[in-house]
């Protein structure tokens, strides 16, 4: 196994713990230092080879460091907030509606006089007396803007939007002012911008194919299509929720690895029909190139987003060992895709779905060797032994997870295993390559399968999601009690014949035992929420709990008071915080 490359991962993860940045000289200073030492260390008997795993962190902690520095010097200036700025630039991705208008990516063009961020995110509202125009990917405009420092709400719990807006390279939002100079300069043709005018009219393609009074679920196959997740209306987030299934929605590691395999497989099976293709290369490399190269489509046209870029990089780093022809250690594949991972985004690794993919993919490699001992079977048998080794897979992904779950989400969904390996299979080899069909082919009737057959699927999970307890809210496990649970699942996943692997499941009972926080009596708990503007208080007493006021109402999708309550103010009382 490649500690080194670990050790580099470790050192960016602590980084990205630290409450400040380590003071700008001593990062140049303490680089120089460790590069010395490494070349140091490659002298035989120089260093033992722990001196080279603590260098490799140090690496990494200082790559982190640095890349953190420039990304926070490209932040708006203080003395620039608030006030009307002209500027020129272009839409530089996929606009989107958020009920009072559109937000969209701009990217700023040099010479605006004074230095701004080279991203922003910026919202054209709706206004009556003046029409919004219609907005794509690609346009330069000039518009007159007014700004504001990225900031998030500075609660214990819920979603850290400064800290996304850190990841995605965006040093300032704000909005356009009604101004009179607000003109359209002109549209790029730049491939970019190509790729994310195509994602738009799929996306306006769906919408007159599919209307929602018709198709209550259209919005789900245009996230599957394009990536555009606002397609999905907030009830049908909350059934995802409640069947452990919201991964599906993401175009994330499942999607484009499926897709890959549909590409390889009949690559591979048209490249061995030819003799003098066979002959010129292997079929296998033909294959492995087939479905990297539609693995990237894919990730195009879904947006490129972070968990679907993290993807395509494991499956470069797999396909470029199965290509070498060499015996590559499946640990060393997944420490060479943490590296393409964390070398450019070093800010992966604070979103769950970063942990999620690598734990998922890490318990599956460590469960790999009992799920290939499985003895083969003749004739009408393979149908079960298929249907036994997807299940095996889906306890293993399940248990691999569900300490990073608690720690995450503060929820479980105890019908997930159930519901996904439903939802799994459904939704990766029928209906998200029918959405891409009718995205891509002038072939009537693909759109309406894909979405009849997702709503046979979504009948099944608000069903699921509806049975008493179906998910589970506990209280906050102690680090002793997680780092516990994650020791055991790591015993229950060791190859059969390991010793006493069973009783791991033993060290997963703490998570059942913490006993539920509260006041004693005749005290009360009193907790001030930021919410964005308002005031809202949280109190809870030994037997009674209330919430005074959740903040602002904007639109169905964008309601404070359903999104305090879950997500913000549940964790804190539960102890997460």
């Amino acid at each position: 196994m490649n500690w080194p490359l670990y050790s580099f991962a470790l050192g960016i993860v602590l980084l990205q713990q630290q409450p400040a940045l380590p003071p700008w000289p001593w990062l140049p200073l303490g680089a120089a230092a460790t590069l010395g030492l490494l070349a140091l260390g490659r002298r035989p008997g120089a260093l033992p080879r722990l001196g080279t795993i603590l260098l490799a962190a140090a690496l990494g902690f200082l790559w982190a460091g640095w890349r953190a520095e420039t990304r926070l010097a490209e932040r708006l200036a203080p003395a620039l907030e608030g006030l009307d700025l002209q500027l020129q630039g272009r839409i530089a991705a996929l606009p989107q509606d958020f009920g009072r208008g559109q937000r969209f990516e701009f990217a700023v063009a040099p010479g605006a006089g004074v230095s701004l961020p080279p991203t922003l995110l910026l919202s054209w509202y709706d206004r009556p007396e003046t029409p919004r125009p219609r907005l794509e990917p690609g346009q330069k405009w000039q518009l007159t803007v007014r700004l504001k420092r990225p900031h998030g709400h500075a609660n214990g719990a819920g979603f850290d939007y400064e800290a996304w807006l850190l990841e995605r390279g965006i040093g300032a939002t704000g909005y356009v002012r009604e101004a009179g100079d607000n003109r359209l300069l002109g549209r790029s043709d730049g491939f970019f911008s190509r790729i994310e005018r195509l994602r738009q009219a799929v996306r306006e393609d769906f919408q007159a194919r599919l209307p929602e009074a018709d198709y209550p679920y259209a919005g789900i196959l245009t996230a599957l299509a394009v990536g555009d997740q606002k397609a999905i209306p907030g009830d049908q987030w909350k059934v995802f929720a409640g069947t452990g299934t919201t991964h599906l929605m993401s175009i994330s590691g499942l999607h484009v690895t499926m897709m890959a395999a549909l590409a390889a497989a009949l690559a591979g099976a048209l490249w061995r029909r030819s003799p003098t293709l066979m002959a010129r290369w292997p079929a296998q490399r033909a294959a492995l190139l087939a479905g990297w190269l539609a693995a990237a489509g894919y990730t195009l046209l879904a947006g490129a987003g972070v968990p679907a870029l993290r993807t395509l990089a494991m499956l470069g780093a797999a396909a470029l060992a199965l290509a070498s022809g060499r015996r590559v250690a499946p640990g060393n594949v997944l420490a060479f895709a943490l590296l393409a991972v964390l070398l450019p985004d070093p800010w992966a690794v604070l979103a769950p779905g970063f942990w999620l993919s690598f734990v998922a993919v890490g318990a599956l490699l460590l469960a790999a060797r009992p799920l290939a001992e499985e003895p083969p079977r003749q004739s009408w048998r393979r149908l079960g032994r298929h249907l036994g080794h997807w299940s095996l897979t889906q306890w293993v992904a399940t248990l691999g997870t569900l300490p990073l779950l608690l720690l995450f989400f503060q929820q479980f969904s105890l019908v997930s295993p159930l519901a996904n390996a439903l939802a799994i299979p459904l939704v990766s080899l029928a209906v998200t390559p029918l959405a891409l069909a009718a995205a891509l082919l002038p072939l009537p009737g693909l759109a309406a399968a894909a979405h009849a057959l997702l709503h046979g699927l979504m009948l099944c999970l608000q069903w699921l999601a509806a049975l008493p307890g179906a998910l589970w809210t506990p209280p906050a496990p102690t680090l002793p009690a997680l780092f516990l649970a994650a020791l055991g699942c790591v015993c229950v996943l060791l190859p059969r014949g390991f010793p006493g692997r069973w009783l791991g499941l033993l060290m997963l009972l703490p998570l059942l035992a913490t006993p539920q926080p509260r006041p004693p009596p005749g005290q009360a708990w009193v907790t001030l929420l930021d919410v964005g503007q308002g005031l809202a208080v949280a109190v809870r007493t030994q037997k009674h709990t209330l919430l005074y006021d959740a903040g602002p109402y904007y639109s169905p999708e964008s309601d404070a008071g359903e999104r305090v309550p879950r997500s913000i103010t549940v964790p804190i009382w539960n102890g997460y915080t």
